[in-house]
This record gives C-alpha cells, structure tokens and sequence, in this order.
C-alpha cells in the first residue's frame, strides 16, 4: 500500500500453511515470537542446555540471534519449498486481517489518516503533491517489477512517463496532469495483469470518484496483480522444483540437524519404538535364547503403519512428518471416519438382515447420511457418543421409510432400542465391530506399505469392507504416496537410525549425519 516502508503479506490458500509473498526467510525474521527472542537472549551450551544447568569446566557456548533463528528459518524454507511442490492447488492471496481485530483496526486507521493528508495536500491552494509524487514512484517501481527481463520496451515507457524528476519539474511549474499520470497507470496495469483481473480495470477506467479513492483502488488492484505474479512465478518454478525436491529437502533438513542437535529425537523415538515392538514379536534363536533381529525394512514398514495411526496427544510427531503434518492429520481424520461409516453399515444389516439384503440403493443412502452426519466426529466440542446418537435416529427413521415402502413391518421399538445401542457402542475401543474393521483396514495398508507395487493391489480390500471400497482405495493412493515421498527424502537418515538399533547397545545419536550413500541392506527409497 502507500507506506513507504509497508510490504504486502500474504497467506497461503492450500492445506493448513501460511507464508511470506517475498521470502520466508524474512517471514521467520519478522515473526519471531517474544519466547524466541527471550530464549536467544540466555546462554545455551552446544547440545542445547541452558546456562542454568550445574556447572561444567569451561564455560557454556554462546549463541547469537542469527544462530538460534537460522535453524526456524531452514525449517520455514524447507515447509513453503514441500508445499509448493506437493500441493498443487498452493497459491499466495493477499492477507486478510480478520474483521473487529486490534491489527485491521490499526491498520486501517493508518491508512485512513495517509489518504486523509493526501486528500488534504491536493485541495490545498495552490495543491501540495509531494505525497503524490511518492505514491506515483512507488506505482512505478510495483510495475517494473511485474515485467520480464525482455520487456525493455515497456520498461522504457514507463520510466519515461513515471519520470520523477520530470514531475517535479512540471510541480514546481503547476504543470502537472496528476489525472492522466493516473489514467496512464490504468492502461499499464491493464497491460500487465492477469486476464481474471480485467474486470477490476475495467472498474478503474470508469472510475468516477475523486483522485485519492481512484489511487486507493489502484493499490487494492496492484495488490491483486501481486499475487498473481508470484502466484504465476509459483507455477513456472514448480516444474523445476519437482525435479531438485528429494535432493534439497534432504540437503536443508540435514543443515536443520547440524545447527539442532536434537532434530531428531521424536524421529528416532518413533523408529525405536517400533523396533522393540518388533522385537517381542520375533521368534529366538535357536540354541542362544535370544530373539532374531527384524530387517531394515521390516522396521521401517511398520513404523510408516504406526504413522497412519499416530496419536500426536501421545507422542509427538516425528520430525521427518512435520512437512506433511496436514495432509497426514486429513487422512487419519478421513479414514476413522470412513472406518466408523463401516461399523455402522455391518452393524445395521446384521441386526436387521433380510428385509434389507440387497437393496443397494438403501445401502448408498445410509452411508452418505451416516458420513455426513460423522463428518465432524473429531472435533473435541464433539461427543463421538452424541453423534452416533444421531446417527442411530437418522438411521432407525429411514430404515422404517424403506421397509414401509416394500411391504415390510417398521422395526418395533425394542428393536430400534438394539440397533441405538450397538451403534454407539462402537464409540468405545474394545468394541468387537470397530475392533474387526481396524485390525483389516491395518493389514489392507500394511500389505500395500509392504508392496514393491502397491497399485496393482489397491482395490483389493478385504473382505467386510465393500461399503468403503472407493474411500479405502482413495486414502490408501495418498498415504501411500506420503511415504513414499518421505522414504525418498528421509530413507538415508532413517538407515542410519535403524542400523545403530541393530548393531550397537547404545541408543542412536540424533546428530549424526546420514551416509552420503546408503549401504544395499539399508532403507532407501523405492
């Protein structure tokens, strides 16, 4: 906008993330929260201990603002560069304070007092246009940088028109057309802006308010074009971004690791959890009493599947997942939906059997009035319990439609008393239903995990889950494709972990570097 100082901000429209329109690197600076620099402010020592720990022989190293924040910012970078090339609907749009808040009310009243002084200046007698000149200049250096490296042409006519030193000339003179130099920009950002915003020019050209609103709303409009610019710039990198992604994710994670030696305590937390579990599980050596070790990628398959189930409350989430944490979260969140859909569904045609067997069109009809009412399931303002409530009377009411329809008797209402209560009995874990659906729904995607070629198998489900066939097979391409990303880019460091777990008695080191090129029996990607 007109502040000379004042940057546009933008928030990202994709999954769940935000971030700078210039650079997140300068995202992490001006973000910074008073705790970070608070924290910047003590004395840590190399492996991440405050000065407040007991006293060692030499003094604790001390690390400055750049040292502690270099690591946010690695991760702020590394988070923007995996969702540009994963999401392919991420695009930048200009910031919107939300309505009633302390920074919108600010915010606009600033601008209100710059416009206010710019409207004065120019009703002054004689006009006053230094105000003016600064917005003009400004205008010009926004519209220089929306063109390509080629566009000499275009670029010389606007530092001709947009001269400022010609216009102070014509200022001092009273000769200056602040009207056309206005109408000019018009006609330039109708030259550069993106097709969606011709109506938006069109709206400018015809603009009959006073000056001032006319070059409000041609900074609105140029905010707009902004976007799109680096919207368009977004999509033209994206290509080239795909081809370098595995190669600089790993490379940036691995700065992460060598400036936070802890980086990976939750990752190695995870993996070595997975392998003791493993490990109760393994037959014993003949002779040595001791179990067999599991393979590399024995752990690594089933950590991905404890991933998929993953309780964040619990257990934080691992550090390689952290890019990805919102589409993970989607998928949970959509399978135990679609999971509970299928308890659901087993649970009404074995209560009321025949009268219902085959009638595929009420089958349809039960399932989407069940997701849709589950919809919110996992909202903690939520009871599972009440919703299942619902869900029963939905059920039980259309039931009764359908049997009236074809002939049959309505359910009685010790019957509809049954199906109510067996339905909300799946709110609770040891539930024989939703304890037979889980344990399936886990061997369909472990088996996938497992498979060098997991499309092929992707719509072989198992039996008891045909209701959910088409949601089953959905998630699984998407989780599958999660892991599949993420072993391509994490394999080296998940190797490294696996293979102290197996060969040595002490825990692994989280700041150990990964090998440049993993051995053939370490986890790599597929």
């Amino acid at each position: 906008m007109p502040l000379n100082n004042e940057r546009p901000s933008y928030t990202s429209s994709g999954d769940e993330q935000g971030s700078d329109g210039e650079s997140s690197s300068g995202r992490c600076d001006s973000t910074a929260s008073a705790s970070d620099t608070d924290c910047s402010r003590e004395s840590f020592t190399s492996d991440g201990s405050s000065k407040h720990c007991s006293p060692s022989s030499s003094p604790p190293k001390t690390l400055t603002l750049d040292e502690v924040m270099g690591p946010a910012r690695d991760l702020s970078n590394l988070t923007l560069f995996h969702e540009i090339v994963v999401n392919r609907d991420f695009h930048l749009e200009p910031h919107t304070l939300p309505e009633d808040s302390l920074w919108k009310m600010v915010r606009d009243n600033v601008h209100k007092a710059f416009w206010d002084i710019l409207e004065s200046e120019l009703n002054d007698d004689p006009p006053e246009y230094q105000q003016a000149i600064k917005l003009l200049e400004e205008i010009r250096e926004i519209l220089l940088s929306f063109l390509n490296p080629g566009a000499n042409r275009m670029r010389t006519q606007i530092m001709e028109v947009l001269d400022m030193d010609l216009i102070r000339q014509q200022v001092d003179n009273d000769a200056v057309d602040i009207a056309g130099l206005a109408s000019y920009v018009i006609s330039a950002m109708g030259k550069l802006c993106a097709p969606v915003r011709d109506e938006e020019i069109k709206k400018l050209r015809e603009s009959t308010g006073n000056i001032v609103m006319l070059f409000r709303e041609i900074f609105r409009v140029l905010d707009l074009m902004k976007a799109d610019f680096v919207n368009l710039t977004i999509d033209n990198l994206r290509p080239v971004m795909q081809k370098q992604s595995v190669e600089y994710e790993r490379a940036t994670f691995q700065s992460i690791l060598d400036k936070t030696p802890g980086a990976l305590d939750n990752t190695t937390a995870w993996i070595k959890m997975t392998f003791e579990e493993l490990l109760t599980t393994m037959p014993s050596n003949r002779g040595k009493g001791q179990p067999c070790l599991p393979g590399p990628f024995q752990v690594l398959n089933a950590a991905f599947l404890h991933i998929l189930v993953w309780d964040a409350t619990k257990h934080p989430l691992p550090e390689t997942w952290m890019t990805d944490e919102g589409r993970l979260r989607e998928v949970q969140a959509e399978l135990r939906r679609w999971q509970a859909v299928n308890e659901v569904l087993l649970i009404v045609h074995s209560t009321v059997g025949g009268p219902i067997q085959g009638v595929a069109a009420l089958s349809e009809r039960l399932k989407r009035m069940t997701a849709v009412l589950l919809d919110h399931m996992h909202n903690p303002m939520i009871s599972l319990q009440e919703a299942l409530v619902g869900v029963s009377t939905q059920i039980c009411s259309e039931l009764n439609k359908s049997l009236v329809e074809r002939g049959y008797s309505t359910l009685s209402p010790a019957q509809q008393d049954t199906l109510t209560g067996q339905i909300c009995s799946i709110a609770h874990k040891d539930n024989p239903i939703r304890t037979l659906v889980e344990d399936r729904v886990q061997h369909y995607f472990m088996a996938l995990i497992c498979d060098p070629k997991p499309q092929a198998r992707l719509a072989q489900t198992p039996a008891g889950l045909a209701a959910i066939r088409s949601e089953l097979v959905s998630l699984a391409a998407k989780f599958l494709s999660l892991v599949n990303y993420n072993k391509a880019v994490y394999g080296p460091f998940y190797a490294d972990i696996i293979r102290k777990l197996m060969f040595t008695n002490s825990p692994p080191s989280s700041s150990s570097p990964p090998p440049s090129s993993p051995p053939q029996d370490t986890v790599t990607s597929e």
